[in-house]
């Protein structure tokens, strides 16, 4: 039995040789193409999923402003304490990018 190990120990391995050229086997233009469009659409879902959280907390701020204003509190500056508060400093930028 150690003579069998020993054999197949001694023997030589093969060294894997390749038969497909490398140019084959990379992604090339279509991989770079697909990999551009991805990245892209990421920027721009992040981008809108962005403009649509900012959109919705100015919806809920202005919803509580005018709550107060229909039970008769008298409203100031809330967003911009809050804003101090929370350590934001976007409140006040209300323009739209698009």
């Amino acid at each position: 039995m150690s003579t069998i190990l020993a054999a197949l120990a001694a023997a030589p391995s093969p060294s894997p040789t390749s038969t497909v050229p490398d140019v084959d086997v990379t992604p090339g233009v279509a991989g770079f193409i697909a990999i551009a469009v991805v990245a892209v659409v990421t920027i721009l879902l992040v981008i809108d999923m962005t403009r649509r959280i900012r959109r919705t907390r100015y919806r809920a701020e202005i919803r509580e402003r005018l709550e107060a204003e229909a039970n008769g509190e008298t409203v100031t500056d809330e967003p911009e304490r809050r804003a101090a508060e929370d350590g934001r400093a976007d409140v006040g930028d209300d323009t739209e990018r698009g």
